[in-house]
């Protein structure tokens, strides 16, 4: 019978040649253990009893049974062994002890045969041999020789105390053996330490480490490693200094060491130390313990006046309680730290009745019987014996299970009623009476003795070479009522009858190649060994040559759902010609041969989950693997499962820890039985690697994984699975996205920040103070705070301070210098929050503070003593578009003296400034870019002077223009149209400027509607313009454009001019009307041609005339020079010029004969006008709008 490591796969190794061995050491190697240990029997005298035991082990161990006169009786070398009197004697009563011995250790077995009756004959099956040769009978014992060397070793640490240390070291192990992995110790100068709050040990497979948490001067010493096997040890050694730490007070004394307790008594104890090590100290004048109770923090001194003995007796303690100490040192500087506190004392008790035992474990022994053990009671107080009650759980009917005292820590409680069940308690027992009683053990139920397995199935061929097979089958599908711990394998020639035993690692028969064999199995557990399985098919002993891969096997499933179920399974044993590269996983009903492929793409994991499946339904399953060659060998057959979902089964959670930031995954079962186990897995891989701050932790029927410090790497599926129950089982899918997610969720929670309100910023004060704050969510009275500057702290003359209510903390500092630009940070602490936030005061931004930091320092000199700026310069925009530098002047008498200056020149404006009322204005006349510039403003007298200045440019001119451009905007009046010498000119008339475009030599296709949008801000303003030009009025030609004319003649002025309407015509001379006199006559002839007559012409007649031709739809206007000269006098020299035609715009509303589509005014048009070719866009600022024409 032999172990495996998953139960249903075993390996077959034939030989050909006599005299070879097939050992698989490493998973078999191991000590004997007993799995059927010896009992105690009481039979009559000449009764023949026949005693068995059952042992494990590799080497096969040698088993001897010794009697209490030394006498060995020789056992059966077998795993099951035998010793058997055919005819016994009372003679024959005696304790026998059975001793099984290999080469990796012993084991041993005691009982007691009692025999009645007295008969002379005895006669054993076996040859009794004498004492001498006991020591030849068991084997010597040779221990396995490990090899450790280590990979990375500690060194010296220098620390101080109050700091943490941390010695580790890797190392490998020949032959590395998971049974047989050393056990690591650690010391300190030849003293064992162990796992305590002061010492924390982790301790792997080829890793160790020791972390100290925090350093006292008892910790320093040489640390040594030893690495401890049975066949030797391994170490290392290293020293760990540990220096003063900071002393409370400068020239404090160091704390003291090595605090001791001595004879505790009722209500005293004595405290001895050694003093600290004192260098550049001043002398020890004395020393103060301190004590505190266990289970408080509350620390009190015990003496009122330095003792200057390292001892000293600690009185007035209270009975039965126990205590903690510690020593301070004392000299002419202060208080040295306190020293390490001592171990726990507890001063002694009156003696009384014992203390309650401890934890009742009730455990199954027969079908009638329950073993019950516990812990004897803290306090014995001359312990006599113990009482077992016992009650049947729900009842509160307790019996004595025993009638007197029992002495020891284990009793099997009898006669109780199968199937029930029952709970167990203890009291112990002195002179004085019984103690209290124990707690209740837990509840357990009697059951029926162990049996032996039912037979494993389903025997399958995973591989075969022409020597050896590989065979594999599942496991019996009742173990018996104990975990199968191991099988049996027989063979036969396929024809024959006779089955014989293979061995492993024993010397077996070799199989012959071609021949075709038979096997059957044989599952065995601590009741003994189950019955046969039905033999296997024919397998011939011929070696597998195909190109495909063989079977895979071992299919099981998990996660039966009503439509899906996961399937999974292990890699074939034969891969064929190459690597296999996937899956393909098959289904069928139960009872059909119509097998479905679940994946049509191969899955390269061994797990699937299939779906798509009928709800209750029964199926069966099984895989084929898939390399380059092709699809290999179909699997055995997978057991029935039917597609329903457990009734109660619920899914994983997974969820971040508020408290502890740690990432659980929870899993609640529906089913626990007895014995049942929780199996969580990734990527359905069983996790078995706890390095990484991976827990399991089961409490009952809830489970939890927990990652303390999960990883980017943490995700995947993770599944759990429940032994012993109907296949409860489910799983959690965790995405790199959500990993993130949950990572990030716990770090604020393991590093909670303080929320603020405000970020650290500034704020200058009076007399040029700085004042660093910032404001948070909530603070407490508790919170700290520190502040720094380039990584500095601030301190000093400084003042910090914070107001709870508000949240508000500050740092106020007195003199802001040039030496202080970098970074200001405040660090805040607040129970287990932090937070943290910093100002950048860099460059221009730091530049701009300190300028305002020391105009507020003059400032606060100058406002005191002499004529000052109460409000400094600023520019303002009026209604009107005007621009004006205004600022107010404060504290003056009648000799202060008011300048204005633009780039350091004077200006002299034309209204002086109003001293009286204090306000001061400098008007700036055609505001553009070329009146930018620095414009400043002084105020002094015989007391000092003041200065204030302003930058107009940049984003102050930019807010100005802006400002204009809004009024500008509202104010823009409709569009006009004037003629030019190279075509037509359109104006928007507005406060401050005009808006012009001009269009070149306009043709036919510019005739349209034009627009003009302002756009501020705010809002925008659009103006039209329709040139369509069909129905205006207008003027064709005839006109000159200079004319010259001798005083006292006659001047004509004709044109023609068209418009439907008819027009109408109206003269101008010099912007002023016309009116028809005898002088001057006006004509208008066929409604189209026009005619001014000048009778007697006189020299004031010279000038500009304007012809205006006008109807609803708009009209023209046409200017002409006339120039008057005398008789006598040289003839003007004419310079022609091309006038400009002006366009005027109709009066609104206009009738329009056929309908016309007419954008609607919208501040915002959806779509840009289009612009007209050929034209010239106006300029961006214009001069001041020339007088309109009336």
């Amino acid at each position: 019978m032999f172990n495996i490591n998953w139960y249903s796969c075993l390996l077959f190794q034939v030989r050909t040649k006599m005299g070879s061995k097939y050992v698989r050491e490493e998973p078999m190697i191991r000590g004997p253990h007993f799995l059927v240990r010896l009992r105690s029997h009481t039979v009559f005298e000449n009764t023949p009893v026949k005693l068995f035991v059952t042992v494990e082990g590799f080497p096969m161990p040698v088993v001897k049974c010794l009697s209490e006169s030394w006498w060995f009786v020789n056992l059966i070398i077998l795993k099951l062994c035998f010793l058997m009197f055919y005819r016994c004697t009372t003679d024959d009563t005696a304790q026998y002890t059975a001793v099984a011995g290999n080469l990796h250790g012993q084991a041993s077995t005691k009982y007691v045969i009692l025999f009645f009756f007295l008969f002379p004959s005895l006669s054993y099956s076996l040859f009794l041999s004498s004492p001498s040769i006991a020591a030849s009978m068991l084997p010597k014992i040779h221990y396995t020789k490990i090899h450790i060397t280590f990979l990375e070793k500690f060194g010296p640490v220098f620390s101080a105390e109050g700091a943490s240390a941390t010695l580790s070291a890797t190392m490998t192990l020949n032959p590395n053996l998971a049974n047989l992995q050393p056990e690591a110790q650690w010391y300190r100068d030849d003293t064992r330490l162990f796992d305590s709050k002061w010492v924390k040990i982790e301790t792997g497979r080829g890793f160790t480490s020791l972390t100290i948490p925090n350093l006292y001067k008892d910790d320093e010493g040489l640390y040594t490693l030893r690495m401890v096997t049975k066949g030797g040890t391994a170490e290392h050694s290293a020293f760990i200094s540990v220096a003063d730490g900071p002393p409370p007070v400068p020239g404090a004394p160091g704390a003291p060491m090595d605090i001791k307790i001595h004879d505790a008594n009722r209500d005293y104890v004595i405290v001895s130390w050694k003093p600290p090590n004192t260098t550049t100290e001043g002398p020890i004048l004395g020393y103060f313990v301190d004590k505190c109770e266990v289970g408080t923090e509350n620390w009190t001194q015990c003496n009122d006046h330095p003792i200057k003995i390292c001892k000293y007796p600690v009185s007035g303690l209270f009975e039965a309680h126990s205590y903690y100490f510690r020593v301070r040192a004392v000299n002419s500087q202060g208080i040295s730290k306190p020293s390490r506190m001592s171990e726990p004392i507890a001063t002694q008790e009156l003696k009384g009745v014992p203390s309650a035992p401890g934890q009742v474990i009730s455990t199954r022994e027969t079908d009638t019987s329950v073993l019950i053990q516990w812990a004897p009671p803290k306090e014995p107080n001359n312990l006599i014996g113990y009482y077992i009650d016992q009650c049947v759980k729900g009842s509160k009917d307790w019996t004595s299970a025993n009638h007197k005292p029992h002495k020891n820590t284990k009793f099997v409680v009898s006669g109780l009623t199968t199937g029930e069940t029952y709970v167990f308690r203890v009291q112990a027992i002195n002179e004085l009476g019984l103690s209290d009683e124990s707690q209740e053990s837990a509840p357990l139920t009697v059951k029926a003795a162990l049996t032996s397995p039912s037979a494993p199935y389903d025997i399958a061929l995973l591989n075969c070479d022409g020597n050896s097979m590989v065979l594999n089958w599942k496991k019996p599908l009742h173990s018996g009522g104990s975990s199968i711990r191991g099988y049996y394998v027989d063979k036969r020639r396929t024809g024959t009858t006779m089955w014989r035993e293979v061995h492993i690692p024993s010397i077996v028969e070799g199989l012959t190649e071609g021949a075709v064999y038979q096997f059957q199995v044989y599952a065995a557990n601590l009741a003994g060994l189950g019955r046969a399985s039905k033999h296997s098919a024919d397998f011939s002993c011929e070696a597998w040559t195909m190109p495909e891969p063989g079977p895979a096997y071992d299919l099981t499933f998990c996660e039966v759902r009503d439509s899906s179920l996961v399937v999974e399974w292990q890699k074939p044993v034969y891969a064929g010609s190459g690597a296999i590269t996937g899956y393909h996983v098959e289904y069928a009903k139960k009872g059909t041969s119509d097998w479905i492929t679940a994946n049509e793409t191969t899955v390269s994991q061994r797990f699937l989950k299939v779906t798509g499946l009928e709800v209750g339904t029964c199926y069966v399953v099984r895989v084929r693997a898939v390399n380059a060659a092709g699809v290999g060998m179909a699997s055995m057959t997978s057991d029935p499962v039917t597609a329903k979902a457990v009734e109660g089964s619920q899914d994983v959670s997974c969820v971040v820890d508020e408290k502890s930031g740690d990432i659980v995954l929870s899993f609640e079962s529906c089913q626990m039985n007895e014995g049942s186990q929780f199996i969580w897995k990734k990527d359905y891989k069983e996790i078995t690697d706890f390095s990484k701050g991976v827990v399991i932790k089961t409490e009952g029927s809830l489970t939890k994984l927990i990652f303390k410090n999960a990883e980017k790497e943490d995700f995947g599926t993770f599944s759990v699975s429940v032994t012993k129950t109907e296949g409860i089982s489910s799983s959690c899918t965790i995405s790199a996205e959500e990993l993130a997610k949950m990572l990030a969720l716990s770090y604020d929670i393991r590093h909670p920040i303080i929320p603020l309100k405000t970020e650290l910023t500034y704020k200058i004060l009076e007399r040029g103070r700085m004042r660093f704050w910032l404001q948070a969510e909530e603070i407490s009275s508790n919170v700290t705070y520190k502040f720094f500057a380039n990584n500095k702290e601030l301190s000093g003359p400084n003042k910090m301070g914070h107001d709870v209510s508000t949240g508000i903390i500050e740092f106020i500092m007195d003199h802001f210098t040039e030496e202080n630009e970098g970074t200001f940070t405040c660090q805040i602490t607040d129970g287990g929050g932090k937070g943290q936030s910093s100002l950048v005061l860099i460059g221009d931004a730091f530049k701009a503070a300190l300028a305002e930091a020391e105009y507020q320092r003059r400032e606060y000199i100058r406002v005191k003593e002499g004529p000052h700026f109460s409000e400094f310069l600023s520019l303002q925009v009026g209604d009107d578009c005007s621009v004006t530098v205004v600022c107010k002047v404060a504290n003056l008498k009648k000799e202060s003296e008011f300048h204005w200056y633009k780039e350091d020149t004077e200006i002299i404006p034309d209204v002086k400034p109003d001293l009286g009322s204090g306000v001061c204005k400098l008007p700036i006349k055609l505001f553009s870019l070329k009146t930018t510039g620095v414009y400043k403003a002084t105020i002094s007298d015989d007391r000092g002077k003041d200065m204030s200045q302003i930058d107009i440019s940049g984003k102050v001119f930019d807010d100005a223009i802006n400002k204009i451009c809004q009024l500008a905007g509202a104010s823009a009046a409709e569009l006009v149209i004037n003629c030019t010498a190279t075509g037509i000119q359109l104006q928007c008339h507005m406060k401050y400027y005009t808006s012009e475009m001009n269009v070149i030599e306009p043709e036919e296709r510019d005739k349209g509607m034009y627009s003009i949008v302002i756009t501020n801000l705010e809002n925008a303003h659009k103006r039209t313009l329709d040139l369509s030009g069909d129905d205006r009025g207008k003027v064709l030609g005839g006109l000159p454009d200079v004319v010259t004319i001798m005083e006292k003649k006659t001047l004509s002025l004709t044109c023609t001019v068209c418009g439907d309407p008819k027009p109408q015509v109206s003269w101008l001379k010099n912007g002023v009307e016309v009116e028809p006199d005898d002088q001057y006559v006006v004509s208008l002839d066929q409604g189209k041609f026009a005619s001014l007559t000048i009778k007697g012409v006189s020299m004031e007649g010279s000038g500009r005339y304007t012809m205006i031709v006008q109807n609803k739809f708009g009209g023209e206007s046409v200017d002409i020079v006339v120039s008057v000269y005398r008789h006598g006098e040289k003839i003007p020299e004419a310079k022609p010029t091309l006038t400009p035609k002006t366009i005027i715009p109709p009066k609104l509303p206009i009738e329009i004969p056929q309908p016309k589509t007419q954008p609607a005014p919208s501040p915002a048009p959806s779509a840009q006008s289009p612009a007209p070719p050929k034209a010239a866009s106006g300029r961006g600022v214009k001069s001041p709008t020339p007088t309109r024409r009336k």
